[in-house]
């Protein structure tokens, strides 16, 4: 059996094995994939897995050969799932392996927001401590999270895991999702409209789907909505943002921070208006990152593929 891994870079740049899914057959680790190379590189291959390489109708038809494709990620909008449903070929992702490691990290973004305890520190090395009159200072206003709403955009395993942190922090939790668990809901915990949500959110923290009807969920007309100076915090999606708009509400100040890991186009491009934005944290789609998470990925992967095997696929996006 064929099996090919067409961008197992990011996954595994050399510090987890491939063995797991060795075993299964003659496998293939490309690094990454330029699109001109896709159907060449698959060939023959039976077993695809892809992380961000587009496994396109054109792709598929070109390549009969494909029995499954494994996404090395949750998200699995870079295979046309449809096409592969009519070939009856099983679209299989890796919920779950990464709800701590996004969770730890929206927390950490959001804590830098409060603190910009990076900003401080270079400050501190750069000598501004030592030449200052007083005991402390402080570059940026500090921000206490006590009492203060965060707004949750997706409320699923990862914005369920924030929620928790976020109450730890004594902050009052409003969640908005398309399906909702009434016995999730707590004292400082429950579901809310979209516009509540804007309203009332000193944070807003995004964990939905990059879906058609969340696309831009974040936009000139809703950042009007929201309270002065909030704060907003992006480890999902890049298009869930309008760049621009967002970039705007910076410049004015109505939104007083934002930090995101993830942006529309990645890498990001050099003429993103974000990256000149004042009071804005960017870091290259790094939330999953973490050794443990990866090698929770790497184990649900051969897992999905050992169920296909077995006559019982897991995990399956398109059947």
């Amino acid at each position: 059996m064929n099996i090919v891994v067409l961008d197992g870079y990011t996954e595994n740049p050399g510090d987890l094995s491939w063995d797991s899914l060795r075993q299964y057959g003659e496998l293939t680790v490309y690094d990454r994939t330029p699109e001109d190379q896709i159907v060449e590189r698959i060939g023959k291959g039976e077993i695809i897995y892809t992380n961000k390489t587009p496994i396109t109708r054109e792709t598929l038809e070109q390549c009969p050969s494909i029995r499954f494709i494994g996404t090395l990620a949750t998200g699995y909008n870079v295979v046309d799932v449809k096409a592969a449903a009519e070939r009856k070929i099983p679209v299989c992702n890796i919920p779950g392996y990464g709800t701590q490691a996004v969770a730890q990290f929206t927390m950490g973004l959001l804590l830098e927001l409060c603190h910009h305890i990076g900003a401080h520190s270079d400050s501190v090395k750069a000598g501004e401590w030592s030449a200052c009159p007083d005991f402390c200072y402080w570059k940026y206003p500090q921000m206490e999270l006590a009492g203060k709403t965060m707004g949750i955009i997706g409320f699923g395993s990862i914005g369920r895991e924030v929620g928790r942190l976020a109450q730890a922090f004594g902050m009052k939790v409003l969640a908005y999702s398309r399906t909702r668990h009434p016995e999730l809901e707590t004292e400082n915990c429950r579901y809310a409209e979209l516009e509540e949500l804007f309203s009332d959110s000193d944070v807003i923290s995004l964990h939905c789907p990059l879906f058609p009807e969340t696309e831009g969920i974040i936009n000139r007309s809703g950042i009007n909505k929201m309270k002065d100076g909030v704060l907003i915090i992006n480890t999902a999606r890049g298009p869930l943002i309008v760049e621009s708009d967002l970039r705007e509400a910076l410049d004015s100040g109505k939104v007083g921070g934002a930090a995101l890991d993830v942006v529309s186009r990645e890498p990001i491009t050099p003429d993103n208006p974000l990256l000149e934005a004042p009071n804005i944290i960017l870091t290259p789609h790094i939330a999953w990152a973490p050794k443990e998470s990866r090698q929770r990925l790497m184990d649900i992967a051969a897992e999905n593929l050992k169920a296909f095997l077995a006559g019982s696929p897991i995990h399956v996006v398109n059947m």
